[in-house]
């Protein structure tokens, strides 16, 4: 199993330290740094930063989502970061929501059809093939790369934790990314992604597995678990992360979330996250380093080939903060 790194979950670092803390990160072990895609700051720009200034460091997005670019473009963004990183680019794509999809104004319905059709224009691209597509959502009438593409072939993750959407991954990709999914609903995941890989008559034991613990250290053990709190109370509170939630027994916590945060905002909602939920989900508000190793362990043993490490601070020391994460990482 290998542990990554994931910059600006719940904190947004300037980009003019993204190189040194890949550096560091680097320096620490951590296999592959990852960046993710909302309103946040844009990953192709900070992993080109850090695929820049490092030689064994994997990027990864985790996730680009399908949204904001036509799939050529996507295509073009993952064949740059390939070259930029010499073949260490992970990429990572997902559907997203409805509220991204309002803020880029474009249509969110029959996800799974979209996205399918949305990887085998990204896929052909990829490969180099001149593409004459004609789908029901997506078309690419004469393209091609005007330049040579990677011959390793670049590999490509969904982000799922649906039935449907996790055999489409093990079907279509190269494996999954899963998002605030405790290892009990890891295994019932693989098990999907598996059977999809299968069904293709692909080897269902060579797909990635990858999931995200998100983690904050500090002697206020406290101030940890409220600043994890809050990022678990904007999952509570999306659509789609309700029903996973309530799928792994949190529905009674999900359902007290939503209530407190209609009748009176985001802080009263925050207050109604308990500790059993907060210990039944991957979140590790920790003393140490140590201890989010000892939460980890039971991802691997759930099937996860890769644990992603979103660093979550609970300063306003957002770079510090995370430099000392990374420190101790490669000092344990």
């Amino acid at each position: 199993m290998e542990l990554d790194i994931e910059f600006n979950s719940g904190a947004q670092l300037p980009m003019d330290e993204i190189p040194a803390l890949a550096q560091a990160a680097e320096d620490s072990g951590f296999d592959c740094a990852w960046g993710g895609e909302a309103n946040n700051k844009d990953p192709t720009v900070m992993l080109a930063a850090a695929a820049a200034v490092t030689s064994r460091l994997k990027v990864g997005t985790a996730v680009y989502h399908m949204l904001g670019r036509t799939p050529v473009s996507m295509a073009l963004h993952a064949a740059g970061l390939d070259e930029l990183s010499d073949g260490r680019f992970l990429f990572g794509l997902g559907i997203s929501n409805p509220t991204i999809a309002n803020w880029h104004g474009v249509a969110f319905d029959r996800p799974l059809a979209r996205i399918r059709e949305y990887l085998e224009i990204v896929q052909g691209a990829l490969r180099g093939d001149k593409l004459d597509y004609e789908g029901t959502f997506y078309s690419a009438r004469g393209f091609k790369l005007a330049f040579k593409p990677s011959p390793r072939g670049i590999p490509v993750y969904l982000a799922a934790f649906g039935p449907r959407m996790s055999r489409l991954a093990g079907r279509l990709s190269d494996g999954v990314l899963i998002n605030m999914a405790n290892p009990p609903e890891i295994r019932r995941i693989a098990e999907n992604v598996r059977e999809g890989a299968r069904l293709a008559g692909k080897d269902p034991d060579a797909l990635e597995i990858i999931c995200k613990v998100r983690c904050c250290v500090a002697r206020d053990r406290k101030a940890a678990r409220q600043a994890l709190g809050r990022i678990l109370t904007y999952y509570a509170l999306a659509d789609y992360y309700r029903d996973l939630l309530t799928r792994m027994g949190f529905g009674e916590e999900v359902t007290a979330i939503r209530d407190a945060w209609r009748a009176s905002g985001f802080h009263a909602a925050a207050a109604q996250v308990t500790d059993r939920l907060f210990d039944g989900l991957p979140l590790v508000a920790g003393a140490s380093v140590d201890e989010v190793f000892d939460k980890v362990h039971a991802y691997g043993e759930a099937g996860a080939t890769r644990v992603i490490l979103p660093y979550v601070p609970c300063t306003d020391d957002v770079v510090g903060e995370i430099r000392a994460f990374i420190e101790a990482f490669g000092q344990r």
